[in-house]
């Protein structure tokens, strides 16, 4: 059985600002902002939500199911993520539009400005994720930020055919009113945010923790340098803290590739500490480089630091994973 990653697919264009916006903000004329930073470097990557979360999936050899919209364009990255252990042979290729874009400037404080031009992706709506699924034997949709309307249909699919879902709504809690994000939450078998969306997630709903708490399983939320809190059914807590990093090169798909590893551990039978412990890891290893799919994974590098972070029994039995 396999997981089926439903989300955006879209190129980078990831530029470096060697300042601080903060300094070009001003407070008192924030309602007639026009500013334009001159940057250091382009990179242009492949990303996407489900592009990255796949990415890393597949580097688990975890073989999962890409699902979403792209362009005609999509060929090439198509077969980056094919070599890497990803299938995309449920993808929609658009005969009228380009794969999305995000087009996203960092600062030296890690401090991001960022646009995303949706393009095919508005098609992904018409995927039919009960369709994917009996093809595909799939047993976990993961509905993660992608076109807003495929994000409900999908939610809805996958509740109608009894299929375990992850709701992972991130960026774009902006765009769905309090209706819409309670309907993504309930009944879903994970909800991850960071602590920013955990919050906006509260606000919008206007639902309580403790009612938030009553309509899914596992709650996952990450914490930028503090780690993680996952919050199990029967309401325990476990806090986990992160992999050192080497180096803080670009903060773009951190939180993707946590979402890859922890859902690998966790589905392979581990506990909620092991399934964060392992995410942290994949985390850190995008976190040290330009690029959501560029990093890759080194056994004996991933043994090293997961026994250095969190002792040689967790490293041991994530070892299989690796």
């Amino acid at each position: 059985m396999s997981v089926a990653v439903s989300a955006s697919i879209a190129t980078d264009h990831l530029m470096r600002f060697p300042g601080k916006f903060a300094d070009a903000l001003l407070a008192d004329q924030l309602d007639h902002v026009s500013l334009s930073f001159l940057v250091d470097d382009l990179q242009i990557r492949r990303g996407g939500v489900a592009g990255n979360i796949a990415y890393a999936m597949g580097l688990l050899k975890q073989r999962p199911l890409l699902v979403g919209a792209v362009g005609a364009d999509f060929t090439e990255y198509r077969q980056w993520l094919e070599s890497n252990g990803v299938d995309c042979s449920a993808v929609h290729v658009s005969s009228t539009a380009h794969t999305a874009r995000f087009v996203c400037t960092t600062d030296e404080t890690m401090a991001q400005i960022a646009s995303f031009y949706p393009g095919a992706m508005s098609e992904a709506r018409d995927i039919d994720i009960a369709a994917v699924a009996a093809a595909h034997e799939v047993d976990l949709v993961l509905v993660g930020a992608n076109d807003p309307e495929a994000m409900i249909a999908h939610t809805r699919q996958a509740k109608a055919e009894g299929i375990a879902y992850a709701a992972d709504p991130s960026q774009q809690l902006a765009r769905l009113d309090g209706e819409q994000a309670a309907e993504l939450v309930d009944g879903a078998a994970y909800l991850f945010t960071n602590k920013y969306e955990w919050a906006l997630l509260l606000q919008k709903t206007g639902l309580s923790e403790a009612e938030i708490a009553a309509k899914v399983g596992i709650r996952v939320t990450t914490l930028g340098g503090e780690g993680v809190l996952v919050v199990d059914a029967e309401g325990n807590e476990v806090r986990v803290g992160v992999v050192p990093e080497v180096a803080k090169v670009d903060p773009t798909g951190v939180g993707d590739g946590f979402r890859a590893g922890f859902l690998t551990a966790h589905r392979a039978g581990l506990s909620i500490e092991r399934a964060a412990q392992l995410g942290s890891l994949i985390a850190v290893l995008i976190l040290e480089t330009t690029g959501t799919q560029e990093w890759t994974l080194d056994t004996q590098d991933a043994m090293t630091r997961l026994t250095k972070a969190y002792g040689a029994e967790a490293a041991d039995e994530l070892a299989p994973l690796l």
